[in-house]
């Protein structure tokens, strides 16, 4: 049974200014209205206020996964080396993993995630195919070393995560538990009830094939996603595919020359040269898109090796810094610097060609450094590209018959209006925050630590896995951000700390004495009530800490009691309304089961 919460003696401090580290306005007033506190960078701690909402989402969260047939169990945070070494996540994971020794000197970490653990466990328990399919839940604290951590709750080193593996003997197995997870998504996500959408995803470090991530559709999100109303195609920007641009007949493009541009290290500088001195013959001006540009980036690899690389794309576009984190993963990257060319003295800074370039070339004078093409550049198409000499520009240099490339990669950055990988139509570019992430993981784990299941003939098989993200913690971030108004918090009923917030107002005792009752009537008929019971604080202060706070509903007693009123205001919406004492009870109920009707009906889905 619940009983009345008093303001008076709930752990509670808000407070009027922003704190100086928070960055989000949602973030801004979790910590104003005294939700979390901050205890360290990127590191926070739950209240009571906080906790009861991060509770209301782990128990949708649960609901959800037991109703899939899932069974939850909880891990260490402290986890033994040997499992991550057997995957090379102990490596591969590099800096954002938090590594410690115990007193004897034995390696040990906090977990990132626990594919290893989940993977062991089954191991450990089960051996033939009767025992599956089976799906593990927990809902658990993990560690990530973010080197920037930020955003308050969105990007923390601490965060509360549900992850949930599936255990199957096929392949077609594995599909249908993605799906079902899927399924159990779109369900989680419609009752926190903010606008989502899902999209196509990088596995990356996680490996697998086919991925999917939820995404909050929100314009302070980190992650950018894009979509084609055409076809309803959608992606995360890092798994956008960039199909291979169609050969070109290069018969009428004159031999490649080599051509004066002094001045021109940069795209902008070499087209006004270009323009200026080498002029087109049909007559139309020399754009970016007409250059090729060649980007050196230095890749440092998780055993610490490093390897330069190359990427060739036009003029006119730019690497897209997380596409390409994806691509070069688990390694990370960087710009080439001073250092590096001092290294390569063949690499004319500002006029780097694709002569130079090439793993294959290294014999003849190149620099045998890698050297991978955006697909979008054709093979016999001609450009505009440095001739690898200081001043020097080279005209009608053709793919295929003047250069080639080692490879490909898809980092080149995605615009507003390009076309859609399908065919379809255009994209549109949008952004939003990533809630979930669902993986068909294969045998990568399986196979690593040897996870097999006798089959219907007697036969060793290696079982597959699905691996399934949901960050609970950061819902209560994304929550926030997106219900939030300019005076305060605005939670949804069914993730808001309490049901109903009662103020009492003014020192008339008889105010005090109805509030009380009123709070208990509403206890009694199953509500969880807040009461701003505070004997000798203001009511602009009370009226000020209620929006702050964020409840749904407000309950005002004060002078109108002596009217027989009371007044009702929805925190959502501003609305007011003064109903009769007597009623008030049913009233608020009325509200609340008029709500609770309308969430069951409502989807925030916005396409997959």
């Amino acid at each position: 049974m619940s009983r009345i919460t008093r303001l008076s003696n709930l752990f509670l401090r808000t407070l009027r200014e922003d704190p100086a580290d928070a960055e989000l306005p949602g973030h801004k007033l979790l910590v104003r209205a005294g939700y979390i506190r901050r205890a360290a960078p990127g590191v926070y701690t739950w209240l009571p206020l906080g906790l009861k909402v991060l509770r209301k989402v782990e128990a949708i969260v649960r609901e959800e996964m037991d109703a899939i047939g899932g069974q939850e169990l909880s891990f260490p945070a402290l986890l033994p080396k040997e499992p991550y070494d057997a995957t090379n996540r102990w490596t591969e994971y590099g800096p954002n993993l938090f590594r410690l020794q115990d007193r004897k000197g034995v390696d040990m970490l906090l977990g990132p995630t626990h594919e290893e653990m989940f993977t062991l466990a089954v191991k450990d328990m089960f051996s033939s195919y009767k025992e599956l399919p089976l799906t593990l839940y927990q809902i658990q604290t993990k560690y990530r070393d973010e080197a920037r951590p930020r955003a308050g709750l969105l990007r923390g080193r601490e965060f509360i995560m549900k992850d949930s593996y599936s255990f199957d003997v096929d392949d077609a197995g594995l599909e249908a538990a993605y799906q079902r997870h899927r399924e159990a998504y779109i369900r989680i996500f419609d009752r926190l009830g903010f606008d989502y959408v899902v999209v196509y995803a990088d596995s990356g470090a996680m490996g697998g094939s086919a991925s999917e991530e939820f995404l909050a559709v929100s314009p302070i999100g980190e992650d950018t996603f894009v979509r084609c109303e055409e076809s309803g195609y959608a992606a995360n920007v890092e798994a956008v595919v960039v199909p291979q641009a169609a050969p070109i007949d290069a018969s009428g493009v004159p031999a490649a020359h080599v051509e004066d541009t002094p001045d021109s290290p940069t795209i902008a500088t070499l087209v006004d040269q270009a323009n200026a001195l080498h002029p087109r013959s049909d007559g139309r001006a020399w754009t970016a898109a007409d250059t090729l540009k060649n980007v050196l980036i230095m890749l440092t690899h998780p055993d610490g090796s490093t390897e330069p690389l190359a990427i060739g794309l036009p003029g006119d576009r730019e690497v897209d810094a997380k596409r390409l984190e994806a691509q070069v993963a688990p390694a990370e990257w960087r710009p080439f610097e001073d250092k590096d060319f001092a290294a390569y003295p063949m690499l004319a800074k500002g006029y780097i060609g694709p002569k130079v370039l090439g793993e294959n070339n290294a014999d003849s004078g190149g620099s045998g450094i890698r050297y991978l093409l955006d697909p979008s550049v054709a093979e016999g198409s001609a450009w505009v590209t440095g001739a690898d000499e200081h001043g020097k520009h080279v005209f009608d240099l053709v793919h295929g018959r003047d250069f080639t490339a080692d490879g490909t990669i898809q980092a080149g950055e995605i615009r507003e209006g390009d076309p859609s990988p399908d065919g379809a139509g255009t994209l549109t570019l949008a952004r939003g925050i990533e809630m979930g992430h669902i993986f068909q993981l294969g045998r990568k784990y399986a196979e690593a630590l040897d996870l097999k299941v006798l089959d219907e003939n007697g036969k060793l098989v290696t079982v597959t896995m699905g691996s399934y993200g949901v960050g609970v913690s950061r819902a209560v971030a994304a929550v926030a951000e997106a219900t939030h108004d300019e005076i305060g918090l605005c939670w949804p009923r069914n993730l808001a700390p309490y049901d109903v917030h009662v103020v009492a107002t003014g020192k008339d005792e008889a105010v005090f004495a109805h509030a009380e009752s009123l709070s208990a009537e509403l206890v009694q008929a199953g509500l969880e009530v807040v009461y701003d019971d505070r004997p000798k604080v203001s009511p602009g202060v009370k009226f000020k800490d209620a929006e702050l706070l964020g409840v749904p509903t407000i309950v005002v007693v004060g002078k109108g009691l002596a009217d027989g009123v009371l007044e009702i205001k929805d925190r959502r919406t501003g609305e007011r309304r003064e109903v009769p004492v007597a009623d008030a009870v049913n009233e608020v109920l009325a509200d609340v089961r008029f709500e609770a009707h309308a969430a069951g009906a409502n989807t925030q889905h916005s396409g997959d």
